[in-house]
């Protein structure tokens, strides 16, 4: 009786590989059966044609001519970013890469006067503190600094409110800004924004102007104003034309372009928000020549060919290939369990255990701020052979199986050439970012076919920033608004409501048309109306607080400010503003104020409704 256990004719069976369960094995373990592992770890070897049959089991011996690496010679274009630009500017700035990259484009302008109101009341004393303490150490020895310091404060003090009149209500409403102003209004302090914005107003203006403490000593007093603008502008870091943030978008749109040997290339930024800048946040536009005229001898990419040794990739849980040697243990492959079609994390147990060792890095240093072509490189094995490596993502860019790392895309919708530039930007490592001062968040009300800007946090008069709820409820009750309808007839059990109420950090931005389009929309910006008691004028509308929605209010002749429809999606959008800090290579720290935009949390409704009969509550 033939047993099923016997394989006849195990030759052929091998060469033709018909059970392939008794002929190849993808792990090989020991098995020791005692509790001693003195023995096992001796590794004797008692059989060498064991030896040699375990590695033709194993497959060793069907290697391919994969012979390591020893040196590599890569060809490359160097050219460096030259110029910047700003969305919306015609001005075209030089490129300097000593500034953060991030600094720079995130840039806003500080905002020292609100609805003709002053604001940021802690960067006033701060400067006018830091004006008086220059001018004590350079010219205390000249004059009677008593008397110029008097002088000062009286032509710039700090603005006292006054509780009767209404426009003060922005400092008077809130305990905490009438008391700070209070504390430093009239001879106490100086505001040092006066003085600031008195200067920035007309080259003519003099720090001396008005100051007869200073006749005669006018020359010194303005070299001691220059240095007190240097210091400001290196302390908060702001736009000196106009910044790259775009009102419409709530984005930040930048280009910035590096020379070629025939022209410039482009880099756009056109959807930035993230608050860290990488390659993957500008694209290759190749319908803009250029940002600017070129000079007279523009800068040619510089050739150069290196020589590199090639170092084998190595992390943490990495499988050695020593037979004395353990793996770290805080790296566990075995313990990660991914889903049937949780690809990734296949794709990443695949190259940390299979190909693990056949992976290299070839150290190549750039400059930051270039932009590098690399042509190839040409690897030299063990062997003696020579490799020439080209870029894997040349190609169309179009092409949806070409996918590349730190390769820029090109804009186009036709089938462009994929570029394999190199893109190395000088961006900071990592930003701090500070509490914000300003938090917006657009929703949309499909009951009321708006969307309203809620200003979840608004800048107090002191430079804080204040929840937007609590500012409203403290304004109307300032104001004497009504917080309760009025009283109805008596037995009455039903009521007509005209229009419902909503608090007054809720900004609506109702839909409008496009100029010359009848089918597209956008938001505007509109306004609630506040109803005061006893008030013999109009009912005055309410306007946003915080400068993301004030966008054209405080300008000398107000515009209306859009919102782009598509810009607020069903789960809304989150604006903060605040201000951020990073240290650059050189050891300076970087200060200034940006905005960030993220995603909403969903739909909203504000409870909005006109002509409404309500059920009167009946009395306690």
């Amino acid at each position: 009786m033939r047993s099923q256990l016997v394989t006849e004719d195990l030759g052929s069976v091998v060469a033709e590989r018909a059970i392939p369960s008794i002929t190849f094995w993808n792990r090989l373990e020991g098995r020791p059966r005692a509790d001693k592992f003195d023995r096992a770890l001796k590794a004797e070897v008692r059989d060498a044609l064991w030896m040699l049959t375990r590695q033709w089991q194993l497959g060793e011996f069907r290697g391919d001519d994969a012979g390591s690496p020893i040196f590599a010679k890569v060809s490359t274009t160097t050219t460096r970013l030259r110029r910047y630009r700003a969305a919306g500017s015609d001005v075209v700035e030089p490129f300097d890469d000593s500034v953060p990259l991030e600094a720079k484009a995130e840039r806003r302008p500080l905002s020292f006067v609100q609805g003709g109101r002053d604001v940021s009341l802690d960067l006033r004393l701060l400067m006018g503190r830091q004006w008086l303490k220059m001018l004590e150490k350079d010219m205390g020895q000249l004059v009677d600094f008593l008397v110029v310091a008097t002088e000062f404060i009286a032509r710039y003090p700090i603005h006292s409110p006054d509780p009767t009149q209404q426009e003060d209500a922005v400092y008077c409403a809130h305990p905490e800004a009438w008391s700070t102003f209070e504390a430093a209004a009239g001879p106490r302090r100086m505001d040092g924004a006066k003085l600031y914005l008195h200067l920035n107003d007309d080259p003519a203006n003099r720090a001396s102007d008005g100051i007869g403490a200073v006749a005669g000593h006018e020359d010194r007093v303005d070299g001691v104003a220059a240095r007190f603008l240097a210091w400001f502008e290196k302390l908060i870091f702001q736009p000196a034309t106009s910044d790259a943030w775009v009102p419409p978008r709530m984005e930040y749109q930048f280009s910035c372009s590096a020379p070629e040997a025939s022209g410039e290339k482009v880099l756009t930024a056109e959807e930035y928000y993230h608050g860290h800048l990488d390659w993957y946040n500008v694209d290759i536009d190749d319908e803009v020549p250029s940002l600017g005229e070129g000079s007279s001898e523009p800068e040619l990419p510089v050739p150069s060919t290196q020589v590199v040794l090639p170092t084998p990739v190595s992390f943490d849980g990495m499988p050695n290939t020593r037979w004395w040697a353990f793996e770290d243990g805080r790296t566990n492959f075995g313990d990660v369990k991914p889903d049937t079609t949780d690809l990734a994390k296949l794709l990443l147990i695949e190259f940390g255990l299979i190909y693990a060792n056949d992976w290299f890095l070839v150290p190549y240093a750039l400059p930051a701020g270039s932009v590098v072509h690399i042509k190839g490189m040409a690897v030299t094995n063990v062997f003696g052979e020579r490799t020439w490596v080209e870029a894997a993502g040349r190609g169309s860019d179009d092409n949806w199986q070409c996918w590349a790392m730190f390769l820029a895309n090109t804009k186009g919708k036709g089938n462009e050439a994929a570029d394999t530039t190199l893109l190395m930007l000088p961006t900071a490592t990592k930003v701090q970012e500070g509490r914000p001062i300003e938090e917006v968040t657009l929703i949309r009300d499909e009951v009321a076919n708006m969307v309203w800007g809620i200003e979840k946090t608004v800048p107090s008069p002191t430079g804080e920033g204040k929840p937007g709820r609590e500012a409203a409820q403290e304004m109307r009750v300032f104001l004497g608004a009504p917080s309760e309808p009025p009283l109805a007839a008596e037995d009455a059990k039903i009521r007509y409501q005209l229009m419902s109420t909503v608090p007054e950090n809720w900004v609506p931005f109702i839909p409008v048309h496009r100029e010359g389009d009848n089918r597209r929309i956008q938001l505007q910006r509109a306004a609630m109306l506040r109803i005061l008691e006893d008030d013999p004028d109009r009912p005055r509308k309410v306007r946003p607080r915080t400068a993301l929605l004030r966008q054209g209010l405080d300008e000398v002749d107000p515009k209306a400010y859009f919102v782009h429809e598509e810009e607020v999606p069903r789960a809304g959008v989150q604006v903060t503003q605040s201000f951020q800090r990073t240290r650059w290579r050189d050891g300076r720290a970087w200060v200034w104020l940006g905005a960030r935009k993220q995603t909403g949390r969903g739909e909203g409704s504000s409870g909005l409704a006109f002509d409404r009969i309500v059920d009167v509550p009946p009395e306690p």
